[in-house]
């Protein structure tokens, strides 16, 4: 049947993306670069004094400093703590030190939660911000519910997925980096990275007063986050826009399955609940393409109400419509981005600054803090920074070393969100219906799929024996409704051959 050939090809797209994740070495081209060359003098001190706006000189950070950390939100917070406790004089600028708020980066995997103990961080995502536990997932698709729960049973009660206010969390990291007397945490804006004979020794920046600045250091991680001004420098970005969230905050409502994210398999896609504090529940609609509803005009009120809310669980329809009522509706967009780096002596790329995949699954902090944990391996041997040679051999193997861990989250989370979304397609609806009685099997079809998910076991071979396993029973299927549309053929044949004439 022609479905088979259209399944066929899916499945193959996606194989083929999990092998060129993890074979594809690291890109190398043509940088693009705004160059800033040294042209204000050096004092005996070692600072480089340039005008400020008002005619007079202000003093640059000294070069003392051995990493330059663009951006305090997840990723640039943590590098910042982790290398200031390997001893690492660090300087951190941020554009905005104020409490973030996001309605994503909300729910971070058991797998991340074992990457923030291993940077000593795990403080930040416990009552103190009213963090809660979360043990798995709870997936609906047209009324019927199956549960997947983390294998966690070989590792201490304290371990499990959390999820939490995304700006507390932040906070809370940042509290912690002002701890380190040997790192600095500074409001300001980066506008370029200064290079000398292909080398990136430092950013330009403007301080909270306005002062344009430099700070020198032979390392600098660019964490700006999805909307980095700076990314172009360092890499060959191609970002896709696959939808938007819109969200609500439910309240003083208790999920169908306590301290677990729920997945409903909406029409047109997904929708997603979640806890985010003692008494709240994030909630999130997923709108397909770059366009949604008007917030202004109550264009998206109606489209909560009469598309939305008849798929949302009886549980938390009264907490669902109230949220819709109350007005709070955020909308943010999507974004997707494969990690295309250009190694570039003296500056790396981290968090979503460099590689992005759709938020569904949750799994972008835990890309994040395991490639945080890599760095700061590689880089510990490397006493000194300045050896330039040894630092670009260890960033260059940087960027290979993390490819089975992202590969893995990356390709699942935007596999899922396809086979996800309904689909007037009938390949498409029947890829999605042998996923969700996969998932419902139990046991290693459960199990399995769900520890990748988790960033527990990000083995990009487990990710492809899953999808086989999947493809196979999709085959299968096709195989029995082939013999029983034969079979009803036949009967049908039969019946005209032996009715009577009329």
């Amino acid at each position: 049947m022609d479905y088979q050939y259209v399944l066929c090809g899916v499945l193959v797209s996606l194989l083929g993306s999990v092998f060129f994740m993890i074979i594809n070495t690291t890109l190398s081209g043509e940088k693009k670069k705004v160059v800033e060359k040294v042209s204000n003098g050096v004092n005996g001190n070692g600072y480089v004094w340039m005008p400020s706006q008002n005619g007079s000189f202000v003093p640059d950070i000294a070069r003392g400093t051995d990493v330059v950390i663009v951006g305090a939100g997840v990723a640039g917070a943590a590098l910042a703590y982790t290398l200031g406790k390997e001893g690492r004089r660090v300087h951190v600028i941020e554009r905005d030190l104020s409490e973030p708020d996001r309605i994503v980066g909300e729910l971070l995997q058991p797998g991340g939660y074992l990457k923030l103990i291993e940077l000593g961080l795990e403080d930040c995502a416990n009552e103190s911000i009213d963090a809660q536990k979360v043990f798995g997932y709870a997936l609906y698709k047209n009324g019927n519910a199956t549960k997947l729960s983390y294998p966690l049973e070989n590792y201490t009660s304290d371990i499990a997925g959390r999820s939490f206010h995304n700006g507390r969390f932040i906070q809370r990291m940042r509290e912690r980096v002002t701890t380190l007397k040997n790192v600095t945490l500074e409001q300001g804006t980066v506008t370029t990275l200064i290079e000398e004979k292909g080398t990136i020794k430092g950013v330009m920046y403007k301080n909270k007063a306005g002062e344009e600045m430099r700070s020198y250091a032979p390392l600098t991680i660019v964490c700006d986050g999805c909307f980095s001004n700076l990314r172009r420098n360092l890499c060959t970005p191609n970002v896709e826009n696959p939808s938007c969230f819109v969200g609500l905050i439910l309240e003083n409502c208790d999920l169908p399955h306590a301290n677990h994210g729920h997945v409903i398999l909406g029409d047109p896609s997904p929708i997603l609940f979640y806890p985010i504090s003692g008494t709240e529940v994030r909630c999130l609609v997923d709108v397909p393409g770059t366009k949604v509803p008007s917030v202004a005009n109550g264009e998206m009120a109606k489209y909560l109400k009469n598309v939305i809310a008849p798929q949302v669980p009886p549980q938390l329809l009264k907490a669902f419509l109230a949220a819709v009522e109350k007005g709070n509706i955020r909308t943010m967009q999507n974004k997707s981005m494969a990690a295309h780096p250009q190694p570039t002596p003296g500056a790396i790329l981290l968090g979503d600054a460099f590689n992005m995949r759709h938020p569904l699954t949750g799994g972008g902090m835990t890309v994040a803090l395991s490639d945080i944990v890599l760095l700061r391996n590689l880089l510990r041997p490397l006493t000194d920074l300045n050896d330039a040679p040894a630092l670009c051999e260890y960033l260059e193997s940087f960027y290979t070393l993390r490819k089975p861990v992202s590969s893995t989250i990356n390709t699942l989370a935007g596999a899922l969100y396809k086979v996800f979304c309904a689909s007037p397609d009938p390949a498409r609806q029947e890829m999605r219906e042998a996923c969700f009685d996969y998932l419902s099997l139990g046991g290693l079809c459960t199990r399995g799929p769900i520890s990748l998910l988790s960033g527990l076991n990000p083995r990009p071979i487990h990710l492809f024996l899953h999808f086989f396993a999947v493809a196979y029973s999709i085959d299968s299927h096709g195989k029995e409704m082939e013999k029983q549309v034969y079979r009803a053929r036949v009967k049908a044949r039969e019946q005209r051959y032996w009715s009577p004439c009329t």
